[in-house]
């Protein structure tokens, strides 16, 4: 049961990959772009959680959580560099 489960949602975070690259390369606005950039963090972040529920390898969570804080990081000094056009002050 849990295998259908995990094939639905690797189904799932496929699609919602391509709908944010389309986001990506189609967005009108710089923002719309950073958005869907930090989706696709959050979505890949799933995918390999669901990597490691699948093989039940805990080094995958790991390198999720690794992922997760490298994503906020980039995040947010692409939003400083945005708004004030220098990130380092």
């Amino acid at each position: 049961m849990i295998g259908y489960a995990v094939t639905f949602a690797f189904a799932c975070l496929a699609l919602a990959l391509g709908l944010n690259l389309w986001r990506l390369l189609k967005g009108p606005e710089v923002g719309d772009r950073v958005l869907a950039l930090d989706t696709m963090v959050i979505n890949s972040i799933a995918i390999i959680v669901l990597i490691g529920v699948a093989t039940t390898n805990n080094t995958y969570f790991e390198a999720a959580l690794l992922l997760a804080m490298v994503g906020f990081v980039g995040t947010v000094a692409y939003c400083k560099f945005m708004l004030r056009g220098d990130i380092i002050e």
